[in-house]
């Protein structure tokens, strides 16, 4: 049964009476995941409802009657007044952060059956928003920051296509990091191909700049070293993180 379209009077008032405590779901893809993983999303808009749901139709048929009944067709003006780069599917979108008590729950709760990925005191938005990404895709518990970036910064969740909803999603101080044995990232460290991460461990990667903080590394149970060929300084925080979700899974992790 299609669900009944629901339409919203004065979309712009709503918006910006929502928009400070909302986070910003910018584009059809990051509304679908949101949706996929049960985000509250209060008000959705678009400049073209009919390509919108067309686009459902093809890419998300299982959120397509959640999207007809939310979707609010807005002129190219009012659009614009609402979001500050317009994306290319004209689809923007409004939702609930997930409380910080229940994602705190989700980190500390034990026995674990995937990892959490830790970034230490990152400073490229776009770098947390694909780990998120990443880590969504891999199944992990959560993704946690430490330091001064919001891990839930608009351009983060731009960079993590909606799927903040998807991981527990926070930022701590390296004291208040969840339980588990914790593998860092370090040159120095034992090759990874070696080793078989447990699923309750905390892998934690340093700043793209500086790598990890001294309290971070006076926390670390393991460092652990990635394949490297000499004379290359490093990889981009992304890819180092995929390589060792990659590892996990393929040596009996639970997306196996």
């Amino acid at each position: 049964m299609t669900a009944p379209h629901r339409s919203t009077a004065d979309p712009l008032g709503t918006w910006r009476r929502l928009a400070d405590a909302s986070v910003l779901l910018d584009g059809f893809h990051a509304l679908k995941h949101a949706l996929r993983f049960h985000a509250h999303v209060p008000i959705a808009v678009t400049t073209g409802r009919r390509a919108a749901l067309d686009l459902a139709d093809e890419l998300a048929p299982d959120v397509r009657d959640v999207l007809e009944a939310l979707l609010t067709e807005v002129s190219e003006d009012t659009y614009r007044a609402l979001v500050p780069r317009p994306h290319p599917t004209a689809v923007a979108a409004l939702a609930v952060r997930p409380s910080r008590e229940a994602n705190l729950e989700t980190l500390r709760r034990t026995p674990r059956s995937a990892p959490v990925v830790v970034l230490d005191n990152p400073r490229n938005l776009g770098n947390a928003g694909a780990v998120i990404r990443l880590a969504a895709g891999f199944g992990v518990t959560g993704v946690v920051t430490t330091g001064t970036l919001d891990p839930w910064h608009p351009t983060v969740v731009r960079g993590g296509a909606g799927l903040h909803f998807a991981t527990a999603v926070e930022r701590l101080s390296v004291a208040e990091l969840p339980p588990g044995p914790v593998f860092a990232l370090d040159p120095e460290g034992d090759d990874i191909r070696a080793l078989k991460l447990p699923d309750d461990a905390v892998l934690a990667f340093g700043s793209e700049r500086t790598g990890l903080s001294a309290e971070l590394r006076s926390r670390t149970d393991h460092l652990v070293s990635l394949p490297m060929r000499p004379q290359v300084s490093s990889y981009n925080l992304a890819t180092s993180v995929a390589m060792t979700l990659y590892h996990w899974s393929a040596t009996g992790g639970a997306s196996a």
